[in-house]
């Protein structure tokens, strides 16, 4: 059985705020649109998790809350874990190594570069594309989602073990 990781990086957080830390720094109104959007194209898709872990960041939980309820998961069966919070590829794989035996889709929500960078290990693909008319770098934008076919076994993941299937952003569905 083919296993499938989807990766979402939080979407497009709040800079004007009396945020204490940048841990802190809630969603944008933009954030707050396109999370609901991205969890409407995974439910198309038929892309539902059935284990989900975040960052423990307030964009990152608004973000997964807000797809979650699109897909109709409970707020109960996301995953916390703070390692994802400034992670590189080998905290992020570590994670992803210590997925349930069983799970067939997985779905880890955080941040960049670190994302981008455990996309990139993945699936070989390069992601030094220059940045687009937000400023934002790379093909990982806020709330992009990436769907990626895995190895069967969630221990057994190295360089190109996985084939990116989809890349995908909220601006994407705009068109």
């Amino acid at each position: 059985m083919t296993r499938q990781l989807i990766i979402m990086r939080h979407a497009k957080s709040a800079w004007d705020t009396d945020a204490a830390s940048d841990f802190d720094r809630p969603l944008a109104k933009r954030g707050l649109q396109d999370a609901p959007r991205m969890g409407q194209w995974l439910l198309d898709q038929d892309l539902i998790p059935d284990f989900i872990v975040s960052s423990p960041a307030l964009r990152a939980k608004q973000t997964i809350l807000e797809v979650c309820k699109v897909l109709d998961i409970k707020k109960k069966a996301v995953q916390w874990d703070a390692r994802i919070y400034g992670a590189g590829t080998e905290e992020l794989i570590e994670v992803l190594t210590e997925l349930p035996k069983q799970t067939r889709i997985a779905m880890i929500v955080g941040h960049n570069p670190g994302l981008e960078m455990l996309v990139s290990y993945l699936s070989r693909h390069v992601m030094d594309l220059p940045g687009d008319l937000d400023g934002e770098a790379g093909l990982v934008k806020t709330a992009t989602v990436a769907h990626l076919h895995m190895p069967n076994d969630w221990t057994h993941i190295s360089p190109g073990c996985a084939t990116l299937a989809t890349l995908i952003s909220p601006r994407d569905l705009l068109v």
